[in-house]
């Protein structure tokens, strides 16, 4: 049997239409299976009876406005909340939503639980760096971290590195307002000498948020209140920075070298895409679990089912647990 992801059709802004049409690239291939979790009388005339999708009933929808914690213990029929009893009860391998991110986040955390030693899973979002892939973590998982939780995303982050992105032997940093090692509030000045203890650790020291995309190390560790606003302006940063230049080649003269640069900024517009890996894994969870962006479109989705379904091949869950237990290289 192939890898079965659940996915929240009723989570992200463009839901369900958009997660569905996503859905339905992502299983032409036949390499995975989606069970497609949210509202039947909605979701059945838009899935149309495409092969490798299973329409799973869930009755209500997790408001953003909502408290999530609270949201998931109160009401085990909303749609994130049924997809990770998919993953619990073994129907599905791995899960992915555009939805409330807290509210996936505690779905994850009080349905299919926590690997050992591991006080609050953490988002890993891979950035295109410079040279190579970059792992930010916590990209907004966690508002408020421990200098323990953050020692414990490094060792997560580098391990995510290594497993999944092929990275040897993996370096990291931690994401403060300075290079020195002086520099940040006591939390970080105490995650630091942390850091700085562990042997198993390559670790680099102080990085800024200027570094995010410069491969300056391949693991930047955050907690997740600086990492998703570090990770928002990039994006943002990117997108205007694209606009403008596109706005300016297109009132260009059709010369060669405009076209060589309509050529150049169409590769750099791959590069920066948020939907090139589809989502954020939610590192130190028993089974693979993928919080793709909100504003998602349909080959954002795809992209995070093909990216949950590799995490599955892998055992990502397994490994990292082995890579980061203590006392372990």
């Amino acid at each position: 049997m192939g890898v079965v992801i659940a996915v929240d059709a009723m989570g992200g802004d463009g839901a369900p239409e958009d997660v569905v049409a996503g859905v339905r690239m992502a299983v032409e291939d036949g390499s995975l299976a989606v069970l497609l979790v949210g509202d039947p009388a909605v979701l059945k005339p838009l899935v149309a009876h495409q092969p490798g999708i299973e329409i799973v009933p869930a009755a209500t929808v997790v408001p953003q406005t909502a408290d999530p914690a609270e949201a998931i213990r109160s009401d085990p029929r909303c749609s994130i909340a049924v997809a990770a009893q998919a993953v619990r009860s073994g129907a599905a391998d791995g899960l992915v939503s555009a939805g409330h991110s807290g509210a996936t986040l505690a779905a994850v955390t009080l349905i299919i639980g926590r690997q050992r030693g591991v006080s609050r899973p953490a988002l890993a979002a891979v950035l295109p760096g410079a040279l190579r892939p970059t792992v930010l973590i916590d990209a907004g998982a966690n508002l408020d971290s421990t200098p323990e939780q953050l020692h414990a995303q490094a060792r997560l982050g580098t391990a995510f590195a290594l497993e999944l992105l092929g990275i040897e032997q993996p370096t990291c940093g931690l994401l403060t307002i300075g290079e020195e090692s002086g520099k940040g509030d006591l939390r970080t000045k105490a995650a630091h000498a942390l850091l700085l203890a562990d042997a198993t650790l390559a670790y680099r020291g102080s990085v800024e948020g200027r570094d995010l995309l410069t491969s300056k190390v391949d693991v930047i560790v955050s907690d997740g209140f600086a990492g998703n606003i570090a990770l928002k302006a990039t994006e943002g940063a990117a997108r205007e920075a694209f606009r403008r230049l596109r706005e300016q080649v297109t009132g260009a003269p059709a010369t060669l070298a405009g076209l060589q640069l309509h050529t150049a900024l169409g590769r750099v517009r791959a590069d920066l895409d948020p939907d090139t890996y589809g989502g954020a894994h939610l590192l130190g969870a028993e089974a693979v679990a993928i919080i793709a962006h909100g504003e998602a479109r349909p080959h954002g989705i795809a992209q995070a089912c093909r990216y949950a379904a590799a995490g599955v091949r892998l055992g990502l869950p397994a490994r990292l647990a082995a890579r980061t237990a203590v006392g372990s290289p």
